[in-house]
């Protein structure tokens, strides 16, 4: 249940917003745990981008790579999807970035902050 609700989200989710989802049919207690088992094998990925609060969606090998925007007015956050071009100049950028720096990168992620539609 908890992946099916993280399946059909658009960005990560708090415990609490997927309690939300999935209903009364899976206790607080059990949530937490089954987060918990899923992030230790793999299945999930947690993002800290709001102090205190950890969101997590599926594992990138599950959902395909994407980027996130955060809104600091309320915390939501939402999946991006980067067309082929914008995502080729974003690896540039990370490759001159990491090469600069002496670092072998293996990956990258983005979050931009600012926003939504409801809080501007």
């Amino acid at each position: 249940m908890v992946i099916g609700a993280l399946a059909e989200a658009d960005g990560p989710r708090s415990a609490a917003e997927l309690s939300r989802a999935i209903g009364e049919s899976v206790p607080l207690s059990s949530l937490y745990r089954s987060l918990a088992v899923l992030e230790e094998v793999g299945v999930l990925a947690p993002h800290y981008s709001s102090p205190g609060l950890t969101r997590y969606e599926l594992a990138e090998w599950l959902s395909g790579h994407h980027h996130h925007l955060v809104c600091i007015g309320c915390g939501r956050v939402q999946d991006l999807e980067a067309d082929d071009a914008i995502e080729r100049r974003l690896q540039e950028i990370v490759a001159d970035v990491a090469r600069a720096a002496s670092f072998a990168e293996l990956n990258h992620a983005l979050e931009i902050e600012g926003h939504c539609a409801r809080c501007a």
